[in-house]
């Protein structure tokens, strides 16, 4: 049986292979692009123009996620069992006491965000505050503030900046290929590759992006394990949250990874069955982390 350490080393390992993985993508788009064109201009602007627009997004996503879910910040007088769970969590790992916010939502769920602890939020439904106890609802928070102590949003952040930056250079490809440009006197066979790489890179891109969310989330699920040091708290509160049918009030695919749960409820969760869809989930399957966090010591 594996030890808690040792699944938080592995699922390091796995997160960090993922983000090589991305990047050989984008490097790999950059080379044929250069090679086509022969000349790297046109992929200096293009990742010039993808980290400009992300660079506004990495200064202001904790703004742009509260705005999108509708959170509104609260005081310990108004939620003091949320407040002093979040309080306790902060003094036992060290971090700065993060913002609390909460979700005027039925549907159990809670989200970190944030690009390094000083900014960091973290915010909860109401329906999650009803339904758990309290060493469920630890649980839950522990885990957000694993991905606020495993900078997780900082990597969430660099994997959109990737999955950008391949689709827009993609979709740059796409418009030379048809339009003419480069090297007239390439193979057809390169064309035929070049549409190819162009259908499958925004998937790939995205496949990898949603793999990388998975993996964080195991990682959390072990950390936060190992702050509480009762795992059957976190277990016991993805069984009820996951048992929940309906989706929140307010879902959006752009902030869907950043909940413990998929904020789509468990009617969409239970569609996607077959292992190609599994491969596009946010989130990996709630009886997965439940096994998980059940067979690790403590």
């Amino acid at each position: 049986m594996a030890s808690l350490y040792t699944q938080q080393a592995r699922n390091v390992r796995k997160t960090w292979l993922l983000m090589g993985t991305f990047l050989l993508l984008v490097i790999a788009i950059g080379y044929a692009i250069s090679w086509y064109y022969q000349s790297s201009i046109f992929l200096y602007v293009a990742v010039a123009f993808a980290f400009i627009m992300n660079f506004y997004s990495y200064w202001n996503s904790h703004k742009l996620v509260l705005r999108m879910t509708g959170a509104r910040p609260v005081t310990k007088q108004e939620a003091p069992e949320l407040y002093n769970i979040v309080e306790n969590l902060a003094i036992t790992t060290g971090l700065p006491m993060p913002k609390v916010y909460i979700i005027d939502d039925p549907a159990p769920n809670a989200f970190a965000t944030g690009r390094n602890p000083e900014n960091a939020v973290v915010a909860a439904t109401t329906g999650l505050l009803q339904m758990l106890n309290r060493s469920e609802l630890e649980g839950v928070m522990a885990h957000e503030m694993a991905h606020v102590q495993n900078r997780d949003m900082l990597v969430m952040t660099v994997a959109v900046v990737l999955a950008g930056f391949i689709a827009i250079i993609a979709d740059f490809f796409a418009r030379a290929l048809f339009w003419g440009g480069g090297n007239r006197d390439r193979s057809p066979i390169f064309l035929v590759i070049g549409l190819v790489g162009i259908i499958l890179a925004p998937i790939a891109a995205q496949m990898i992006q949603l793999a990388i969310s998975r993996r964080r989330e195991y990682l959390a699920d072990a950390s936060a394990a190992l702050m509480t040091r009762y795992p059957e708290g976190l277990a016991s509160a993805l069984e009820k949250i996951s048992g929940y049918s309906q989706p929140m009030r307010r879902t959006s695919h752009a902030t869907a990874h950043l909940f413990i749960s998929d904020p789509y409820g468990k009617s969409k969760r239970q569609s996607i069955g077959s292992w190609f869809n599994g491969l596009f989930r946010t989130h990996p399957p709630a009886e997965k982390r439940i096994a998980s966090l059940r067979g690790i010591r403590v």
